[in-house]
């Protein structure tokens, strides 16, 4: 599929720039970030920040508006912002009342957000956070953490934008908005699937009389693949799926909202709701408002869903306020005039510029280039300079083959997020000159992977060369026993914070095995000792095939997951293989 776009490394930030460019009455871009900031909004409230993937259009940037979400930080198509995005976005907006953070329970966006959370704490400023899992699909009842995050993003924002503007404090806002996401049950269904932008192939392939049911928004797929079945049967039984899970009963209230995935018509989503209402009717629910249209979508995936928000008087309350952005509005809304809206802010100030977007050169295969020749015994800060240069051109040299192995039961995101991060690297280390301390440099490598990638990725990938030797003492070489420890830490700390364990199919299946070799054979010097990592790394990888996931995107697809190998775990062993063929030569 051909998609309309300059350059796909660039995608994002001119999508932004063409938005705020178009929307400049009501928006503006923050200068060094990809956050949406809404100009006109009220003081002294707390501060509402939306965000996650770019791709979801008009998700996430769209419902930012007046009564509803005062920015959004947007990261790469299908990827969670990086924490330093969700950190200056709302350090942008935030007056002095608190954040709330509103986002999709996904690996990569809870990881992320609550980086940035931390980031604004340590100035003293509060937050929360309301992690949106409507998708019943995705999770059985008792698991309700672990369903993902769809359409009910929708009347989530909704209602916590109303509370916001209410004057609520956080804590009040912030139990409001976990009521209103509890009372949000969506399932869906793809007829089709997505495209990343700049990738050839599609994340998941249906056949001509084949749906995907359970999908993600991700384009990831569904928990169960079954034959074409028409409106009024798909309808029937979604909604049938949606009442198991809730308590609602005849005279209760609901909103509905029908949501197309990118390529679905509002005539398509119309005949749903057509059948949706007949049900609700018959069950004696009352229908307090309903919507069909495309908000939360997926780029061009065929499909819909379908939301069901119950409410109580209370929820109508602040449902019932009104608000505006260009893509979605409730009640009556005077606006100011448009010389009021263009001087009601000053200019957010910027100690950078916006970097202008580059073409990404051609990647070949890495080349290795030191000063000493023979296998190195220990690593100076410039061999670990090279090193991790080396690393970063086979990294991105295995672009296509990452995205492959991501695409069979993920979104496809990885190997351009891991390409994108290795080109931070080495922008940051080009940069670096005369640097002493051989820690200092993997400290760098790791913060410029955290702070850009965004995903699940960049946290753990960026904590990989930074939590080993963030406040290690400085040295100027590192011996094997040096390095075996590094790893050491930095996988305890990789554990602590995404909770994986060997057998959860995440790059911990790698890591684990690799850092226990580099334990055990530390003694034969860097050559061995690596040569053992990368093998047991490996292994590691080829045991992943047997796994079910437990995080991440294909954590629904269950045993359909068995026989596909995790494109973290293939990530780490590549890591270790290019620190063996340095430390070779």
């Amino acid at each position: 599929m051909r998609k309309i776009i300059n350059h796909a490394d660039n995608v994002v930030r001119e999508m932004l720039e063409g938005y705020v460019g178009a929307y400049n009455r009501y928006y503006r871009k923050h200068p060094d970030v990809n956050g949406v900031i809404l100009k006109q909004r009220r003081k002294g409230k707390v501060a509402l920040v939306i965000g996650g993937g770019s791709g979801h259009e008009p998700m996430f940037s769209g419902f930012v508006g007046k009564g509803l979400a005062d920015a959004a930080a947007c990261g790469n198509i299908f990827a969670s912002p990086d924490p330093n995005t969700v950190y200056e976005t709302a350090k942008a907006v935030e007056e002095g009342q608190g954040v709330l953070f509103v986002y999709g329970c996904y690996a990569g966006d809870n990881l992320n957000f609550d980086m940035g959370e931390e980031m604004l704490q340590e100035e003293g400023i509060q937050t929360t956070h309301v992690r949106v899992w409507d998708d019943v699909a995705s999770a059985p009842r008792d698991r309700i953490e672990d369903r993902r995050g769809i359409a009910g993003d929708v009347f989530v924002v909704k209602i916590a934008g109303a509370a916001c503007d209410a004057g609520l404090n956080l804590a009040e806002v912030t139990k409001l908005t976990e009521k209103a996401r509890d009372n949000t049950k969506t399932i869906g269904v793809a007829t089709a699937s997505a495209q990343l932008p700049g990738v050839e192939k599609p994340i998941f392939e249906l056949g001509e009389n084949e749906i995907e049911y359970g999908m993600g928004l991700h384009g990831e797929r569904g928990v169960l693949r079954t034959h074409w079945q028409s409106a009024d049967v798909l309808a029937e039984k979604m909604y049938g799926e949606i009442k198991k899970d809730t308590d609602l009963k005849a005279g209760d209230e609901v909103c509905v909202l029908i949501n197309g995935l990118g390529s679905t018509t509002i005539t398509e989503l119309a005949i749903v709701y057509r059948k949706v209402g007949e049900l609700l009717e018959r069950d004696g629910i009352k229908v307090y408002d309903a919507d069909l249209n495309n908000y939360c979508t997926s780029q061009e995936m065929g499909g819909f869903s379908i939301t069901l928000f119950q409410l109580d008087e209370e929820l109508k309350q602040y449902y019932d306020m009104p608000c505006f952005s260009p893509y979605y509005a409730k009640g009556e809304l005077m606006e100011s005039s448009r010389e009021e809206l263009e001087c009601c802010e000053k200019e957010l100030v910027s100690a950078g510029t916006q970097a202008e977007g580059r073409e990404e050169e051609t990647v070949g295969e890495p080349q290795v280039s030191r000063k000493a020749g023979g296998a190195l015994t220990e690593l100076s800060a410039e061999d670990v300079k090279g090193m991790l240069l080396y690393i970063a051109d086979k990294i991105r040299a295995k672009k296509p083959y990452l995205t492959e192995i991501d695409s069979a039961i993920g979104d496809g995101d990885h190997g351009i997020g891991m390409a994108g991060g290795m080109k931070k690297i080495k922008e940051k280390l080009w940069q670096m000159e005369g640097e002493q301390n051989a820690y200092a440099v993997f400290e760098a490598a790791g913060k410029a992977m955290l702070m850009s990638m965004g995903g699940a990725s960049g946290v753990i990938f960026g904590s990989l060369y930074l939590a080993g030797a963030k406040e290690m003492d400085a040295k100027a070489f590192l011996t094997a026993e040096d390095l075996a420890k590094m790893e050491r830490k930095s996988l305890s700390a990789i554990k602590e914070r995404g909770k994986a364990e060997v057998g959860d199919k995440t790059m911990v299946d790698a890591l684990e095995p690799a850092v226990v070799a580099m334990e055990k054979n530390y003694e034969k010097g860097l050559l061995e000792m690596l040569k053992a990592a990368e093998e047991a790394a490996r292994q590691g990888v080829e045991e992943t095939k047997k796994y079910t996931a437990k995080f991440g995107r294909a954590k629904s697809l269950m045993e359909r997951a068995v026989g596909y190998q995790d494109a973290g775990a293939t990530s780490v062993w590549l890591i270790f293989q290019g620190m063996r063929e340095y430390i070779e030569g």
